[in-house]
């Protein structure tokens, strides 16, 4: 039996919170629900060392993504339940507490509400926090009544994107590790390891092979204006960063990147997985396919994508059609857009596109492993090949000094 710690809420929407010994956190939900309490949060009790050090890390920080999909997903079982708006982040805050994160985002957000404003104009106050998308679709579900049902669909559009990226990020790890360890193993070898040979070839006073001469060459190089390579590296990232901020060079870059092998290919399944899920979720909610598309827009971040996207916005206003615009501009998959397009024919739009972002949600995966799976091996093969190199050389001058054929 595993132990669990859950909060929930009473009939009088006061908070519950406790620890209970189960199977599985289905059967504490269970246990919870036939007791008549609401539960919000059931996970494993976390008694070891990362438990006490978040006991005591504590200090309040600026809300970020993760705390605002929590918010959506605990408030929509909230109101779901029946609970006003303002008793629901009353409890929000119990639940959280008043100095973590989600507790100061709910307190400030209940504070707002209290004073007269609307959910949306007391979300649209804590700057930063919340997108654009997501303020449209709270007004959108404001306007139909559904805040509840437009809160459920905000979490899972966000636990989704979530989802994608971490997937991105976590496959990105073994390589980024596996990359550092190659560069300082060949920083050591030719920084520390070389010149302790060079001492020994230079008493000897017989011209080096030059496969050797080349080694010797590259540590000199590192151990005498390595900091200055370092710099000019640095310096190099500081001026792409400053000429990418001119809008149009931006937007050149971007549209070359798209042509790119693997990663422009990559780069384009995920921004246009990203379009489709968040026009889907705005359609779905009730948002006009015109104001969707321009708050979808702003969501891009290829530039050359969003400004295809711009353009397609100009064209609906002018009476034409969404994947007009999409195709011309030749920077989104053309099935993405037949399929688009389809939905468009049928009015069935919501629909395709949410085939559209599963569609290549599920494709950037499978490039991601397949990338990963070719790059891996190419990496620990360079460095065998680059360390072979460096001991062959040292080897030939070892037995060119020792007057020794091969």
């Amino acid at each position: 039996m595993a132990r669990f710690a859950f909060k929930a809420v009473n009939r009088d929407g006061e908070t519950v919170e406790g620890v209970r010994e189960a199977p599985t956190p289905d059967a504490v939900v269970a246990d919870l629900q036939g007791q008549g309490l609401m539960p919000i949060r059931v996970a494993p009790d976390g008694l070891g060392l990362m438990s006490w050090l978040g006991r005591r890390s504590g200090g309040a920080k600026q809300p970020g993504h993760k705390d605002v999909a929590m918010f959506s997903r605990e408030l929509a079982t909230l109101l779901s339940a029946g609970l006003p708006l303002d008793k629901a982040l009353g409890v929000l805050v119990n639940l959280a507490g008043a100095e973590k994160p989600l507790g100061l985002l709910a307190a400030r957000v209940l504070e707002k509400v209290k004073g007269g404003a609307q959910f949306s104009q007391a979300l649209e106050a804590q700057e930063g926090v919340f997108s654009r998308f997501y303020l449209n679709l709270i007004r959108a579900g404001e306007l139909g009544g559904a805040l509840d049902v437009t809160l459920e669909r905000l979490s899972e559009h966000l636990e989704r994107s979530k989802d994608l990226r971490d997937t991105v990020a976590t496959a990105l790890i073994y390589p980024l590790l596996l990359l550092i360890v190659s560069v300082a193993s060949l920083m050591v070898l030719l920084v520390f390891v070389v010149p302790q040979f060079q001492e020994m070839f230079a008493s000897a006073e017989r011209e080096l092979p030059l496969a050797t001469r080349i080694v010797i060459a590259v540590a000199e190089g590192l151990r005498d204006y390595g900091w200055l390579a370092a710099l000019l590296l640095i310096a190099g990232g500081l001026w792409l960063r400053w000429r990418l901020k001119d809008e149009e060079r931006r937007l050149r870059f971007d549209r070359r990147v798209l042509h790119w092998p693997i990663v422009g290919m990559l780069w384009q399944m995920l921004e246009t997985a990203d379009l489709a899920r968040t026009l889907a979720t705005l359609l779905g909610n009730g948002v006009p396919l015109l104001h969707a598309l321009s708050v979808a827009r702003e969501t891009l971040g290829n530039r050359a994508m969003s400004e295809a996207v711009g353009v397609a916005v100009q064209q609906i206003r002018q009476g034409g059609i969404m994947t007009g615009a999409l195709m011309e501009s030749a920077l989104f998959p053309e099935m993405a857009v037949q399929m688009i397009r389809l939905g468009e024919e049928s009015g069935r739009l919501g629909e395709m596109l949410d085939r559209v972002a599963a569609t290549y949600d599920r494709e950037a995966r499978v490039t991601i492993q397949r990338a990963l799976a070719l790059l891996e091996p190419a990496l620990i093969v360079g460095l065998g090949i680059m360390i072979a190199g460096i001991i062959i050389s040292i080897l030939m001058a070892i037995l060119s000094v020792n007057d020794l054929a091969f």
